[in-house]
């Protein structure tokens, strides 16, 4: 992973991953699978409200919010039946609401890599985080400047 600090708790989850034996990790993944946060009311059924992250196999949607005061929230859907990659929008969802418009442009790219789950699951659903990760990036930079 790149040099640049990350923001805390994004740094807290990857601590928590790495802390973990490998097998053990893919247990901390489905435990974020099953907390990902509720999409709020107003895009709920609204799929054009929202971007649809075609690196997941899975069908996998997210919106970011940027409030006036510059703080971030990410929101994500992903299927029950798709655990891992439920696991991975929870992840980020989690990590990135709070932080700032600055906070999430700076986060490394390469964020999902460092997460010791690179030999657990396929290149393809690294892939995937990795997908929402940059829309997420490319989001909140596209609001802020609106």
């Amino acid at each position: 992973m790149t040099d640049t600090a990350l923001p805390s708790r994004l740094a807290e989850i990857r601590e928590e991953f790495l802390e973990l034996p490998e097998p053990e990790r893919l247990e901390l993944l489905l435990e974020f699978a099953n907390d990902l946060p509720d999409i709020p009311e107003e895009y709920a059924g609204h799929p054009e409200l929202q971007e649809r992250v075609v690196e997941c196999q899975s069908p996998v949607y997210i919106v970011v919010d940027v409030s006036a005061d510059d703080v971030v929230a990410m929101h994500a859907t992903a299927p029950r039946e798709a655990p891992t990659t439920r696991g991975f929008a929870s992840i980020l969802a989690q990590g990135l609401t709070g932080l700032t418009a600055d906070e999430v442009i700076g986060i490394p790219d390469d964020f999902p890599q460092s997460i010791g789950l690179t030999r657990a699951v396929s290149p393809l659903r690294i892939a995937g985080m990795t997908g929402m990760l940059l829309r997420a990036k490319r989001q909140v930079k596209a609001k802020r400047a609106a």
